[in-house]
C-alpha cells in the first residue's frame, strides 16, 4: 500500500518521502518540513495518534497537513484522531484518486496559511458579535485576544462568515473548504465543525446546526 501511495502521488505532481515507523516518521517530517503528512493509525513502534501529537508539538510543523489513514472506522477513533491534531481521516478501503485529491486540497491550505503569515494588514475584517476575523492575514480575534486555529478550522469560520445565514450541506462544506467532492460517505466535516466551536469557546454558538440541511452563521 505505502508503495501505491508513493507512486500514486508521485504522479500528481508530488515530492514524497515514505517512513514505514512512527519514530522514522517524526525524524523525516522534522527534516523535510512536508506540507502534508499522511499517516497510518496502526504502526510498529507507536501509535499513529502519538506520532500526530509528536508532530503537533513542533512549532516548525504547525502548518503541516496531517491526514490519518486507517482500518479503523469507527466514530470514536475518528474523533481521537481529530483531536490530536489531525485535518482529514480516510478509511481503509478508500479511493486513492480521492486520497490525492484531499492531499492536494491540504496542501493548497497549508500554502495559503504560510502565505497569509507573510502578509500585512489590510484593515479587512469578518466580524460576528466579538469574533473578529483577518482574511488577509488568517488572523482570529475573540474579544481581542488571538485564537489558535489550524488551517481547515480558519478556512470553515471563514466560510461562514462569508455568507451569513447561509446554509451550507456537509457535501458543499467538502467541496469550499476541503476541495473534494467525496466519493465516499465521511463525518468529517461534522468533526471538525465540533472541534471548531470547542475553539471559539464563549463564541460556540456562532456555527447553527440546521436539522437534516447542514451548518449556518446565527442571526448575531
Amino acid at each position: 500500500m505505502q508503495q501505491l501511495l508513493v507512486w500514486n502521488l508521485e504522479q500528481a505532481g508530488f515530492a514524497v518521502e515514505a517512513a514505514s515507523t512512527g519514530n522514522e516518521a517524526v525524524a523525516a517530517a522534522a527534516r523535510e518540513r512536508p506540507a502534508v503528512v499522511i499517516l497510518d493509525v496502526m504502526l510498529p513502534d507507536l501509535p499513529g495518534t502519538e506520532v500526530c501529537r509528536q508532530l503537533r508539538a513542533d512549532p516548525r510543523l504547525e502548518d503541516v497537513g496531517i491526514l490519518m489513514l486507517t482500518a479503523r472506522g469507527d466514530e470514536a477513533d475518528r474523533v481521537i484522531g481529530f483531536e490530536v491534531g489531525a485535518d482529514d481521516y480516510v478509511v481503509k478501503p478508500f479511493s486513492v484518486r480521492e486520497l490525492v485529491l484531499r492531499v492536494r486540497a491540504l496542501a493548497r491550505r497549508s500554502s495559503e496559511r504560510t502565505s497569509a503569515r507573510r502578509a500585512s494588514d489590510a484593515g479587512t475584517r469578518l466580524s460576528w458579535r466579538g469574533l473578529s476575523v483577518d482574511p488577509v492575514r488568517h488572523r482570529v480575534f475573540s474579544d481581542g485576544v488571538e485564537l489558535s486555529l489550524r488551517p481547515l478550522e480558519y478556512k470553515l469560520l471563514a466560510t461562514f462568515l462569508e455568507r451569513p445565514g447561509v446554509v451550507m450541506s456537509r457535501a458543499e462544506l467538502l467541496e469550499e473548504v476541503w476541495g473534494v467532492k467525496p466519493e465516499t460517505a465521511t463525518r468529517t466535516v461534522d468533526t471538525h465543525i465540533r472541534r471548531l466551536r470547542e475553539r471559539l469557546g464563549v463564541y460556540e454558538d456562532a456555527v447553527e446546526t440546521v436539522q437534516g440541511f447542514g451548518y449556518r452563521l446565527r442571526d448575531p
